[in-house]
């Protein structure tokens, strides 16, 4: 199993508007294509206007063949249309993670 952690800095003036876009047009077709949503966060402390969210995949290969057919849907297409048009995104990290042996998640 490997974990893909994709943290957001969004424009802290449009995080609100962002947040409602992602979850009206993004999170169903997200979920349906890329399986195991660990979890969504926003921060708090620190770098206040960042969005944090962690999925599960068996492997590189599933990760990959997920995001192609992510990327074909239709509706994907859409909201990344509506997403840059927003243009509230300003910087995008992912980062694949492979838990240790003694690791909760595995």
């Amino acid at each position: 199993m490997i974990y893909e952690k994709r943290t957001y800095t969004i424009n802290p003036l449009k995080m609100a508007d962002w947040l409602a876009l992602y979850k009206s047009d993004a999170y169903a077709v997200q979920t349906e294509h890329l399986g195991k949503l660990i979890g969504f966060f926003f921060t708090e402390i620190g770098v206040v206007n960042q969005v944090v969210h962690i999925w599960a995949y068996e492997s590189l290969d599933d990760r990959l063949a997920r995001r192609t057919r992510m990327a074909q849907d239709e509706r994907w297409l859409t909201f990344s249309r509506k997403n840059r048009e927003l243009a509230a995104v300003e910087r995008l990290e992912s980062v694949l993670l492979r838990p240790t042996d003694f690791s909760p998640l595995q």
